[in-house]
This record gives C-alpha cells, structure tokens and sequence, in this order.
C-alpha cells in the first residue's frame, strides 16, 4: 500500500512516499486456511430408506415406472449410495435393484 506524506521544510511543503513492501507480512491469513472444511458423510439410516423407496416403487410397477432420464439417473446414483452402508447389505441392495430394473425392462 502506498501512502504519500507531507513534510513541512521552511517555506515549502514536500511529498514524500511512504511505499509499504509487498512481501511484508500484514497479518493475513493462510490462502487455503488452517483447516480443510469438514468431510460431508450423508446419514446412513436416509441412505437406506431412499434406496428401500427407490426398490419399493420398482417392485410394485408391472412396467417402467419412470421416464428414461431417471432411468439413467437412478443407474448411476443407486451403486453410488450403496457406497454409504456396510459393504454386504450395499452389494444385496445393489442387486436387487439390477434385478428389478431388468424384470421391468422385460416387461
């Protein structure tokens, strides 16, 4: 930051430059902080009971019972919140959701 000053000398007024150096230390903070933020870990019971909603709407359609964009959604999302339980109970609820999406599409 610059700062220019004025000095009294006799009869005339002078400026001078007070120039503060870039590389000084003002006291700011570290660019990515002390701490990274906290890690986002979804609660395994709402994880659980979406996936259970998701396979009980595909067990009672005798036909697909969405459009195919949430088709496409729920084959990507559906492996990766089964990610978030124990890895047995995930692999059985990802199982049962390939089973049914393949009796719907047989329909």
């Amino acid at each position: 930051m610059m700062r220019i000053r004025f000095a009294f000398y006799g009869c005339g007024i002078m400026a001078q430059r007070d120039e503060s150096d870039f590389f000084e230390d003002e006291g700011q903070g570290d660019l990515f902080g002390k701490e990274p933020p906290p890690a986002y870990r979804p609660d395994p019971d709402k994880v659980r009971a979406r996936l259970h909603k998701i396979l009980a709407e595909a067990r009672a359609a005798k036909a697909m019972p969405w459009e195919p964009t949430t088709v496409s959604l729920y084959r990507v999302i559906v492996p990766q919140m089964t990610n978030w339980l124990p890895e047995e109970e995930g692999a059985q609820l990802r199982f049962q959701f390939e089973e049914e999406l393949a009796r719907l599409e047989a329909a």
